[in-house]
């Protein structure tokens, strides 16, 4: 059974999705052992303690740089003996003493289709606005794992979501969080969880079943 440690910041609706996802049985060979939290008060971690998940928080805004943080995220990672890190809503980029230690163990959500939209800057609202703005008839959400390159690391699942005609960046948020992360999340985490995903020449090509 691999240990999932999952990183947050904020509310924490995707963490909830792992866990309803785990409560449902869904999440096959992993469990998630520990949430950790850059800051203090971040809702997930009430989502954390409401499903008896131990919750750990190592506040950003108490180092002095990205390395010194990573550094003691590192350190706590180490210490849960992590298998798999999942960034959902973690809103700090890691230094690369982290993705080096844990390569191709760390997976991250984004909220369009990479490589369209993301990169340096593209969070949250941000994303969609751009979606928008581009006019895209189609956005959606991507699994992938991260690197030292924001949202550069291979891609492990796509899930697309089509853009209305009269969406505001918070709809069409809204819509993608409910029509494709919380539902390709999860999925992903099984996936690595089955040792179902393989690497090769740098790109990630999951196992199924019936290969």
């Amino acid at each position: 059974m691999k240990n999932i440690v999952v990183l947050v910041s904020g509310g924490g609706t995707n963490l909830q999705a792992l866990i309803d996802s785990q409560d449902r049985g869904e999440i096959k060979g992993g469990k998630i052992t520990c949430v950790i939290s850059s800051k203090d008060g971040a809702f997930a971690l009430e989502r954390a303690k409401k499903a008896d998940i131990p919750t750990v928080v190592i506040p950003r805004k108490e180092y002095s740089d990205s390395k010194a943080y990573s550094e003691a995220i590192l350190a706590e990672l180490n210490r849960q003996k992590a298998d798999l890190v999942v960034l959902a809503g973690f809103m700090t980029i890691l230094d690369e003493c982290v993705t080096k230690t844990y390569p191709y163990r760390i997976i991250n959500v984004h909220p369009a289709l990479i490589p369209s939209f993301c990169g340096e800057g593209f969070y949250g609202l941000k994303v969609h606005e751009k979606a928008l703005e581009y006019g895209v008839k189609v956005s959606g959400a991507t699994v992938h794992f991260v690197n030292e390159q924001a949202d550069a690391g291979a891609i492990i699942l796509q899930f697309p979501v089509a853009v209305r005609n009269d969406d505001t960046p918070e709809t069409l948020q809204r819509r993608i969080m409910e029509k494709a992360e919380w539902k390709i999340l999860p999925r992903a985490v099984s996936l690595f969880c089955e040792d179902r995903i393989e690497i090769k020449d740098g790109k990630a090509y999951v196992i199924r079943e019936d290969d």
